[in-house]
């Protein structure tokens, strides 16, 4: 039997993970993103940059999380990452480059709490936010596509960030 809502048996528990989007700006990603949050029992969402576009689109994607999920708004993403890392949160940023590790091939130091940081829907994250991250990673891909919505990118990564932290 399918369970619904409110017969599903799963046990709340919040990692120490901040999700940190610099200049995501399309309200579905948005709502969606309040959605994994939510899902993934991540401590904050932080959105960063361009001023975030809450409307009827965004609450309907985020199927009203955005009313319980710990989240804040900062214009500036350099400030929030500079205040994180003294903090004692190790930056690991989603994007591909040159010199990104693979997702399935990190082992994380899960003794120290986690900033991911993922970028613009186009752009990805800009050149200085990736200078101050202390790991890049990637997920492998398979197809003539070299990228991915940062929704499902996000998700994915934070199914093998949270993995790891289980096991903790």
């Amino acid at each position: 039997m399918q369970l619904t809502h409110y017969t599903s048996k799963f046990s709340q528990h919040t990692f120490p993970i901040i999700l940190v989007c610099e200049n995501v700006t399309n309200a579905s990603n948005i709502g969606s993103l309040f959605r994994t949050a939510d899902a993934f029992g991540i401590e904050k969402l932080i959105l960063c940059g361009t001023p975030v576009p809450f409307g009827r689109k965004m609450a309907q994607t985020s199927r009203a999380t955005e009313k319980y999920v710990n989240f804040e708004w900062n214009e500036n993403p350099e400030e929030v990452l500079k205040n994180l890392k003294i903090s004692g949160y190790q930056i690991i940023a989603l994007e591909i480059t040159d010199t990104s590790t693979a997702l399935n091939t990190i082992e994380l130091n899960t003794n120290h709490p986690i900033v991911l940081l993922i970028g613009d829907e186009n752009f990805g994250i800009s050149e200085i936010l990736l200078e101050r991250s202390d790991h890049i990673i990637h997920i492998d891909m398979f197809g003539q596509n070299s990228s991915m919505n940062v929704v499902q990118a996000t998700n994915i990564a934070l199914y093998e960030i949270t993995k790891q932290l289980r096991k903790k």
